[in-house]
């Protein structure tokens, strides 16, 4: 009996190792700068801008209460500040791309 309870507690703490680790949310990265940035045109830099939206759109939910969060405090809390930070670093990489956007924008005289 006490064979089937260890090997019971075996296969919940795999199980739970598991989705912790599938609980890890990860955030698209940006880079600030882009080969090409200075060839955008207006209406190129307003669709990146757009589509950044949505990364950080993303990356503030990541940071929220999600499933994967509220996974990743139950089985494994450090995946929850692993969650945090990375959403947080993905959030401060789309802030510093949007803002070499509004140069390249207002560099260019777009909003003419």
């Amino acid at each position: 009996m006490s064979s089937i309870v260890s090997k019971a507690t075996r296969l919940c703490v795999v199980a739970s190792i598991a989705m912790a680790a599938s609980g890890c949310a990860t955030n698209e990265k940006i880079a600030t700068s882009q080969l090409g940035d200075e060839k955008l045109s207006c209406q190129d830099i307003k669709s990146q801008d757009r589509k950044l939206d949505g990364v950080l759109e993303e990356a503030q939910h990541n940071k929220g209460v999600s499933g994967a969060n509220v996974a990743a405090v139950l089985f494994f809390w450090p995946a929850a500040v692993g969650n945090y930070m990375d959403a947080d670093k993905a959030e401060q990489l789309v802030n510093k791309r949007k803002a070499v956007l509004a140069d390249l924008y207002k560099n260019q005289r777009c909003a003419v």
